[in-house]
């Protein structure tokens, strides 16, 4: 808990809190134990929900292990016919032994492959490893810089600025048929 709930607890609530007990105690009226009882339920309740919002709302910490797997063009940011084209034509995987594929793609058919390896910074500042990626040359033009990671309460993406397309935005996971 912060410094200001600290001064609120050492002052204020355990004063009040001796006080009504006493009360309660000598003289035996209901109102004053139910009146503790209610403080101490709430002041637990706001607790409980103050921690529960921190921990849904915390931003995910990732470790170098998180970034592996197969990542795919996350259409929910743009939808429409530019969306699909790129979710078919590029994806990429990152494998426990660090290298790198990205796929050029005509749907389910690959056409070519670029080939790398990551590394990962410390998370010294952001509490979250960020990744380093170090392609073999000639690339493409998509992962010629090091993606910017973005992060929310359950999951993560990655996005790649690219000099055609702009920001191109990659999430995790399955590359799947779509249904035109």
């Amino acid at each position: 808990m912060g410094f200001g709930f600290n001064l609120f607890f050492i002052f204020i609530l355990l004063p009040l809190s001796v006080i009504l007990l006493l009360i309660w105690l000598f003289s035996k009226k209901k109102v004053f134990g139910k009146t503790l009882g209610a403080i101490w339920f709430g002041i637990i309740g706001l607790v409980v929900f103050s921690g529960t919002i921190q921990w849904l709302t915390a931003k995910t910490e990732l470790d170098k292990e998180d970034y592996y797997g197969q990542y795919i063009i996350d259409r929910d940011f743009f939808k429409g016919k530019q969306a699909n084209w790129q979710y078919d034509k590029y994806r990429f995987e990152i494998k426990q032994n660090d290298s790198l594929y990205f796929y050029v793609t005509d749907k389910e058919r690959v056409l070519k492959t670029y080939k790398g390896t990551i590394s990962t910074t410390e998370p010294y500042i952001y509490k979250s490893v960020r990744l380093i990626i170090n392609m073999e040359q000639p690339t493409i033009h998509i992962i010629k810089s090091n993606p910017t990671t973005y992060r929310s309460a359950w999951s993560f993406y990655l996005v790649f600025y690219s000099d055609k397309f702009d920001n191109m935005y990659f999430k995790k996971g399955n590359w799947k048929p779509l249904n035109d």
